[in-house]
């Protein structure tokens, strides 16, 4: 097996137990705090967000017609995409964080129960309309971790939403558990590739990120209400393989303006120049300067535009994700920091990034003499 993709391997099992423990302890929490009652609420939510705007979401489930899936070469690939945005509509049923299929299985890959994971109570109305139709929405396209599903970004999705932003969170098929609208649940196959190699798995979510830009920006998009989108002020990133795949998709389609990569190892890192804005947040010891992941310093090497390398004091590697929040609010956080600070972090973080580069708006986060005390600039 590759070196790199041993240690993807590597990596992603110490976030399923890192995650694994932040909520196996919630699951112990909730059961010894909530009294079983047949309308109880769910004892975890998304953190509100903290915009102007309420927010909607839906689901699409896109098809790559003629491009086989590198996983299964017999079935064309196939993307389920969750759309968040702003709406004026605040009655309804706010969606669910998962299916209870994808709960069973991502609960099954953490070993613990996966209704758990499916109660988990969110901010945005399903199926609400859009508040804009006027093409105003800049757009940022997420891509989550090797193994998590999309759900896993939305808090951050949420709140990009709230404050006037089109969001779409890409479901990477056969890398986490994904229902589609047939009643199927796909399963994490590569989670069971002993030989998997980043030279296919970051290329082709890279891909993955580009047809689904195509689908919302075409001359006949997938979602009706594709019309709210701003095609000329487009941003991508993502947390762990995610942000990684970001920024290889960058460097392929010169439509994102701009990316970021949420504590991600550059596998399958492009030699060439990046010459549009990049931002890198990291956790813990790895990704500081110095720090253990060396490709990070590669990566910076070859950022020739506005550039940020921060790293959050007393995070580990899913405190970007919703499990921060989830975490504190069972009391059983595992990080140094709280999760709740960790979650207003990542917030401000991407939403100033976002801001500054697709509206041209000045984010005094993003300046190494900002005054939150968590944030260490490294500029080698």
């Amino acid at each position: 097996m590759r070196r790199q993709a041993k240690r993807l391997l590597l990596g992603a099992t110490a976030l399923a137990v890192t995650a694994g423990a932040t909520v196996a302890a919630i699951s112990t929490a909730q059961a010894e705090t909530t009294e079983p009652t047949a309308n109880a609420a769910p004892a975890l939510a998304i953190p509100e967000p903290g915009g102007a705007f309420d927010t909607g979401t839906t689901q699409l489930h896109l098809v790559d017609e003629g491009r086989p899936d590198v996983w299964v070469p017999e079935s064309d690939r196939e993307l389920m995409v969750t759309m968040w945005y702003p709406t004026a509509e605040t009655e309804g049923a706010t969606a669910p964080y998962m299916t209870a299929e994808e709960g069973a299985l991502f609960g099954a890959q953490l070993q613990l129960p996966g209704e758990l994971l499916a109660s988990v109570e969110t901010n945005s109305v399903a199926g609400a309309e859009p508040l804009a139709d006027d093409g105003s929405l800049p757009l940022v396209v997420l891509s989550p971790g090797f193994s998590f599903p999309r759900a896993t970004l939305t808090g951050m999705a949420e709140e990009l939403a709230s404050q006037g932003y089109a969001v779409a969170a890409v479901g990477h098929t056969y890398e986490a558990p994904i229902s589609f609208p047939d009643g199927r649940t796909t399963e994490c196959l590569t989670c069971r590739h002993e030989d998997l190699d980043d030279q296919t798995l970051v290329p082709n979510r890279a891909e993955d990120l580009s047809f689904v830009l195509d689908e919302l920006t075409g001359d006949d998009p997938a979602w009706e209400n594709a019309g709210v989108i701003d095609a000329e002020r487009i941003a991508v990133g993502g947390h762990s393989i995610g942000g990684a795949s970001s920024h290889r998709a960058m460097h392929a389609d010169e439509r994102f303006d701009a990316g970021f990569n949420l504590d991600g190892t550059f596998f399958a890192l492009d030699p060439h120049k990046l010459d549009r804005p990049f931002m890198m947040v990291g956790g813990g010891d790895d990704h500081g300067s110095p720090g253990q992941d060396k490709t990070w310093d590669k990566a910076w090497k070859k950022l020739d535009d506005w550039k940020r390398w921060i790293t959050v004091s007393g995070t580990t590697h899913s405190s970007m994700t919703d499990f921060g929040p989830l975490g504190e609010q069972a009391g059983m956080n595992q990080d140094d920091l709280d999760g709740n600070r960790s979650n207003e972090i990542a917030r401000a973080l991407v939403t100033g990034f976002v801001d500054t580069h697709l509206r041209g708006e000045s984010a005094p986060v993003l300046d190494p003499s900002t005054d939150w005390p968590e944030l260490v600039f490294h500029n080698p």
